[in-house]
């Protein structure tokens, strides 16, 4: 396993060339330490579901690196976008009806899908310069507490060490389906009544 300071100037660029290799990136977001894969490589996925202990059909939520990648991976009526423009970079996923371009064996047999813009820089350099999405999931076993801080969790392959964060709230996640919005989990962000 291999350690990473987040403040290396090959840590973003060394997170890419793992995510494309089909390795497993932990690395700090706005609320906690995450899991990264490409969610276009099944093996990559299969891999992230064994470390955590996560039951096979429980869906993955996707992190992006703007609205634009948003809706080439999701399909955003003007209310998702309204939300999206509002809260968005930050601790909010939007639940959409999933777009044609995610490969079926993402999240297999689900018809929506969670999408997150993240607040955190390195998030989004990572996602951007990667070039498409990843997932986002807390590091951490299933059912476990999420992680402050980095730990050497097995079949992570790069660690990206970004020190403690403060225990933050998980993100809120939103369903947005037409005009109707409901939150599912309510984290760190509260969507205004007038949304």
């Amino acid at each position: 396993m291999e350690k990473i300071n987040i403040n290396d100037r090959n840590a973003v660029s060394r997170a890419v060339e793992v995510l494309r290799s089909g390795g497993v990136v932990m690395h700090p977001t706005e609320t906690c330490y995450g899991l990264a894969v490409d969610v276009r490589n099944e093996e990559a996925l299969r891999k992230l579901y064994r470390l955590k202990g996560r039951d096979a059909d429980k869906p993955l939520s996707i992190l992006v690196d703007g609205f634009g990648m948003a809706v080439e991976y999701g399909v955003f009526s003007e209310k998702a976008e309204e939300v999206a423009r509002k809260y968005w970079p930050g601790a909010l996923s939007i639940v959409v009806p999933r777009g044609k371009v995610l490969s079926g064996f993402f999240n297999e047999g689900e018809d929506f899908v969670a999408i997150r813009y993240s607040s955190d820089e390195f998030s989004t350099r990572m996602v951007r310069e990667f070039g498409g999405p990843v997932t986002t999931t807390s590091a951490n076993k299933s059912g476990k507490k999420p992680l402050y801080m980095s730990f050497a969790l097995d079949g992570v392959d790069l660690i990206v060490d970004g020190g403690e964060i403060s225990g933050n709230k998980p993100s809120t996640v939103a369903k947005v389906e037409g005009d109707n919005v409901q939150v599912l989990r309510q984290g760190d962000i509260d969507l205004c009544e007038d949304v």
